[in-house]
């Protein structure tokens, strides 16, 4: 299985953009269809998008849509979160995940999660 290290959370202010980290360590990167999911304060995880093997194609929660766009770049076993134009409510911790199927399936591997807070 693939480790998963996100990075680049922070504090940022209601309008403003963030881009978000995943970097990969071990074998066949470019075999995983990658996840991002977030978890709000006090809620449940809940699943933002996802990013094909080769990165061409793309799927988003509706709620983001038009203002989150992932991207990847296999060479760099890295998976990218870009989030613009946030709002309060997209503060919560942001997860990474990697599964080796594009419909249904688990996601096998895991990050810890990094921090994003929205200020008013």
């Amino acid at each position: 299985q693939v480790q998963l290290l996100e990075s680049g959370g922070g504090l940022v202010q209601a309008g403003g953009s963030l881009r978000l980290s995943c970097a990969a360590s071990g074998r066949s990167f470019s075999s995983y269809v990658m996840g991002w999911f977030r978890q709000p304060p006090g809620k449940e995880r809940e699943f933002v998008g996802r990013i094909s093997w080769s990165g061409d194609l793309t799927a988003y929660v509706d709620s983001i849509k038009g203002r989150f766009t992932i991207s990847r770049d296999n060479a760099k076993n890295t998976v990218y979160l870009q989030m613009n134009s946030l709002k309060p409510e997209d503060t919560a911790v942001y997860y990474c995940a990697a599964r080796s199927t594009w419909l249904g399936g688990e996601y096998v591997s895991w990050g810890q999660g990094t921090q994003v807070t929205v200020s008013t």
